[in-house]
């Protein structure tokens, strides 16, 4: 995706806009995610950093989606246009997270001579974003990608080239489809929050055990000492995430599709926490669980 967004980048500039794509990585470990940023103006970007109202966000690897640090769903839109390397259709990937804004889907098998394999995904994906932004012609992003890959052999820069025109070609019906984004002013964001991590007597903390088997009839609620509470005001809905991550099956979906937590049966394990993408979860001890419920949040 490095790549990917130096090939989409050269592109736009090589159309007369200003540019700025950086790479971001994570743990340096085989298997860690990637993600690259990529702004385009035509007026000088003084903005840096990571950016959090997207306008086009293209996906390589669809298990990267319910993956808080590879923070896919950060700053979706409305106005976002979600395209995802997978064989699901866009209504699956609507119902799983319940985003507002487009979504399309795209998939390279690598079994024909009009679809690119995957080694040539990072490729595609820069072209079929090309095509939804609607401002880079195919001259552009040929000359790009030739730039870009000026160290590979011909063999392989052709196969490139092939796979580029395709996926380009493949998203001309929902060209122009992804809207600029809008100027945000840093003025109304609001100040962090300190947290005060209180201490806790063991006798307030140690879990307490009645059973030895854990099912339906035996409250295993009762080892939590730290309570994970759905913040509703911030829950995106997007039920597929947590409910399918956590490992006892506390989270169940209502019949809006929002989830709920089992607190009969949630160990406190967290996980819902460290999964949600949208940081919709808060932790709080036991103790507070009653004072923070009365104040209105999810139970």
């Amino acid at each position: 995706m490095k790549t990917a967004s130096r090939i989409l980048g050269s592109a736009f500039f090589l159309e007369g806009y200003e540019v700025q794509d950086a790479p971001r990585y994570g743990a340096e470990r085989r298997g860690a995610p990637i993600s690259a940023y990529l702004r385009a103006s035509h007026q000088e970007i003084k903005e840096r950093g990571i950016i959090r109202d997207p306008s086009l966000v293209i996906v390589a690897d669809e298990t990267l989606v319910p993956m808080p640090a590879a923070s896919v769903l950060l700053g979706l839109s409305a106005q976002t246009m979600l395209l995802i390397h997978s064989r699901e259709k866009p209504q699956v990937w609507r119902d799983r997270l319940n985003v507002e804004g487009p979504i399309l889907t795209f998939l390279s098998s690598g079994g024909g001579e009009d679809k690119p394999g995957w080694r040539h995904i990072g490729t595609a994906c820069a072209a079929a974003g090309a095509r939804l932004v609607g401002v880079v012609s195919w001259e552009s992003l040929a000359a790009a990608l030739k730039q870009e890959l000026a160290g590979f052999n011909a063999t392989s820069l052709q196969e490139n080239l092939d796979n580029a025109r395709w996926a380009y070609d493949l998203m001309e019906p929902n060209q122009g489809i992804v809207v600029p984004g809008r100027l945000l002013s840093a003025g109304a964001f609001p100040r962090p929050e300190w947290v005060d991590l209180q201490y806790e007597d063991a006798r307030v903390a140690a879990p307490a055990i009645h059973a030895v088997m854990t099912s339906e009839q035996v409250e295993t609620g009762l080892w939590r000492t730290m309570r994970p509470v759905i913040d509703s005001a911030h829950c995106k809905g997007c039920w597929w995430v947590c409910s399918t991550y956590c490992p006892d099956g506390a989270i169940q979906v209502d019949e809006t599709g929002r989830p709920k937590i089992d607190y009969a049966h949630c160990k406190g394990c967290m996980v819902c926490v460290a999964q949600c993408p949208n940081h919709a979860i808060e932790i709080i001890p036991e103790r507070g669980a009653q004072s923070l419920e009365m104040a209105g949040k999810d139970s």
